[in-house]
């Protein structure tokens, strides 16, 4: 027990640092109003024609330019924002339609990926008159736009957060016949320049839909530059744009793959419609769904793909607990026919057969799940749940320590191997090639992991011969060997260099369960503030593997064991714990005048999150903020948690807004009964913040 001292010690300290979670505050000194009310976009409102003609239509434009570093938002903003609207207002019979949207970029704000326009932006408009026009008359249009205005880290609603907005206008005379205003013919072409265009007569493009993604089929392949970069900006937000596509050449055209928005509810959720940007050009897509086709596959991607998942099953041979078996089997072999050479051959191909089968079971139950539920397994759909990555990275991870030496899975695996030497009759040899495949898999199951991972995306026929390869692959060396049973003092001892090499190949699942560590952290409910927690979790993961390896094997005595295994299980708990994916939140009621005046009245603390969907930085703190400990400071303090929603315009937040002496979103007010004045919060900001920012102004718990 005296070797265990260190251990308690390190046990001790492990508790006391998971115990508390609160995570560093970032950027706390940040200001989002800083400089905002300053900021302003110049509009100009102008007409194609000096005159207006009876029945005919004419071309308006609005040209926002907007300062240095700041950007306005597409028809679908990608994650926050609000488009422009331009707020006609028209004599009795013209109507105003939208010529087209210009093709957006995409940028990053707060972290996440928006649709937007930068620096100058066009919105052409086609105004139409009625046919009973009076020459000689004047016509005025007006219009009073808005639109939100953010740069990387702020947003302000411009012209300004509450109307009256700005009126600009124009009047025009009513003529014969419209004739073009060539003061206005640069802005007019530039903005025709923004505008995407009609699908080239050179280029097909065909969409399908899954359960978990939307694929745009571009054809043919020669028709899209090999260096253009290819993003499609939908309508209706149908996809997911905080994902990256995943883009495709093949001999049938190009593929572009997208995420879908799960929580997306389309007019017309038959056909996806939107902009198609092509290296600097945009194209207009209305296309309805067909039916998905899988990409053919080369002849060269075949070969890499069949001689890659070959080669996987040859590496299986050479884990330690399948190595030793390979020259003790072949012996078997050799004993029972006799030193007939042929006899030694049927039995080795024999058992390539029971390894062969195996892997057909195997990969037919792979393949039956792939069909025949109602899932799209090829697309990743398992990475987009928090918890399914999380398993994951804690798999990948496990399978790393155990294979880098920390402990020992599947060492029983030589013995049954072993024992499979007294089996008799082709029987026997074949029933050891199945065993054989079960006794590979607990050392190797990385190997088959990434195996599985690249065959689920082929099509059926391909799926089953990747198996088949991979089986060839392990059985090759028993039917090489069987052949020329000397071979078998060729081989190489078993020594140091396969342990070596299995601590090598560890390193590839470490890189594993970093990038689903990567995965993890880019969910909106985990961010990059969820690291550390995971990181420490991951940590007091590897001790409590580290311990099952030194204190628990069945060399050790009881009473050691059964003091490592208690401090597995408490080490893995707060390791699940720390690093388990966090809750959503706040539960948040409706905000109302109404509804603070009451809270107050009966003595109850009011906190209100003036908020919008299109504001990022509003999305940002409620991903950060509101941690374990922050909920539970304000059920002890009865904190009543309100959502002030500014995603539309409301008078009643805008006053509320303005009377807190603020002119934008996010802002966070905590109400005191007995106290007039509302306590504001920084504009972005942590759970640190916020847990000192409830015990300033409510007091610790309990007092």
């Amino acid at each position: 027990m005296r070797s265990l001292t260190p251990f308690l010690i390190l046990l001790r300290a492990a508790i006391a640092a998971v115990l508390p979670s609160n995570l560093p505050a970032q950027l706390e000194s940040f200001n989002s109003f800083g400089g905002a009310e300053k900021v302003a976009s110049k509009i100009e409102l102008l007409p194609e024609v000096t005159g207006v003609a009876a029945g005919e239509p004419f071309h308006v434009l609005i040209k926002l330019t907007h300062p240095e570093g700041w950007h306005s938002y597409f028809k679908n903003p990608g994650y926050v924002g609000q488009p422009l609207e331009a707020g006609w207002t028209l004599p009795a019979g013209f109507t105003a339609e939208r010529v087209a949207w210009p093709t957006p970029s995409r940028a990053e704000s707060s972290g996440k990926t928006s649709y937007v326009y930068k620096k100058v932006v066009y919105h052409l408009f086609k105004i139409t008159p009625p046919a009973n026009l009076a020459a000689g008359s004047e016509v005025q249009v007006t219009a009073a736009p808005t639109w939100l205005l953010c740069s990387k880290d702020s947003c302000i609603r411009e012209p300004r957060l509450a109307p009256p907005f700005p009126i600009h206008e124009i009047t025009l005379p009513v003529t014969s016949a419209a004739e073009i205003d060539v003061g206005h013919a640069e802005a007019f072409e530039a903005a025709r320049a923004m505008l995407p265009q009609a699908l080239p007569d050179t280029l097909t493009i065909r969409a399908s839909k899954s359960p978990e993604s939307i694929t745009l089929l571009l054809s043919p392949s020669s028709a899209v530059p090999d260096d253009a970069k290819i993003h499609f900006f939908d309508y209706e937000e149908v996809l997911d744009a905080q994902k990256e596509p995943v883009i495709e050449r093949g001999e049938d055209g190009v593929r572009w793959t997208l995420a879908r928005n799960k929580e997306a509810e389309p007019e017309n959720p038959d056909r996806l419609s939107g902009i198609l940007a092509v290296g600097t050009g945009g194209y207009l897509v209305e296309a309805g769904y067909g039916t998905a086709t899988e990409p053919p596959v080369s002849f060269g991607k075949l070969l890499t793909v069949l001689g890659g998942m070959f080669l996987g099953g040859m590496i299986l041979n050479l884990m330690p607990c399948v190595f030793p078996v390979i020259g003790i089997k072949i012996m078997g072999f050799v004993q029972q026919a006799g030193e007939d050479r042929r006899t030694i051959l049927v039995h080795g191909l024999v058992y390539a057969v029971g390894v062969l089968v195996s892997f057909w079971v195997l990969s037919g139950m792979a393949l039956a799940l792939r069909e025949g539920g109602n899932i799209d397994v090829t697309q990743g759909f398992q990475l987009q749940n928090p918890w399914v990555v999380w398993v994951l990275m804690l798999i990948m991870f496990t399978l790393a320590m155990n294979m880098f030496g920390i402990f020992e899975i599947g060492a029983s695996a030589t013995s049954v191997g072993s024992g499979l030497t007294h089996k008799q009759g082709m029987g026997g040899s074949f029933f050891s090639g199945v065993l054989a495949t079960v006794v590979a898999t607990p050392c190797s199951a990385p190997f088959l992991a990434v195996a599985i991972g690249i065959a689920f995306g082929l099509p059926p026929l391909l799926f089953l011969l990747s198996f088949t390869m991979m089986a060839l692959g392990l059985a090759f060396p028993y039917v090489l060997l069987s052949a020329f049973p000397r071979l078998v003092q060729k081989l190489p001892r078993p020594g140091p260099w396969m342990e070596s090499f299995k601590q090598g190949m560890a390193f590839l699942l470490f890189g594993t369960a970093g990038w689903m560590l990567w995965i993890l952290v880019s969910f909106e409910q985990v961010g990059s503030g969820g690291m550390l927690p995971i990181v420490l979790g991951l940590t007091l993961i590897a001790i409590a593997l580290w311990v099952y390896g030194r204190w628990c094997p069945i060399s050790r005595t009881k009473r050691t064991r059964t003091t490592g295994y208690v401090a597995v299980l408490l080490f893995a708990f707060l390791g699940l714990a720390s690093s388990k994916p966090p809750g959503k939140g706040l539960e948040w009621e409706a905000w109302s005048p109404e509804v603070v005046t009451e809270a107050l009245a009966e003595g109850r603390p009011v906190f209100v999150d003036f908020t919008a969907t299109w504001c990022a930085t509003c999305q940002v703190n409620k991903s950060r903020a509101y941690n374990n400990e922050v909920r539970s400071l304000f059920k002890e303090h009865d904190v009543l948690a309100l959502k002030a929603d500014f995603t539309d315009y409301d008078p009643r937040i805008a006053k509320t807004i303005a009377g807190l002496k603020r002119a934008a979103v996010p802002v966070n007010a905590l109400y005191l009964p007995h106290d007039d004045v509302p306590k504001i919060t920084k504009e972005l900001f942590g759970s640190k913040y916020m847990q000192g920012f409830i015990k300033e102004h409510l007091g610790q718990p309990g007092k």
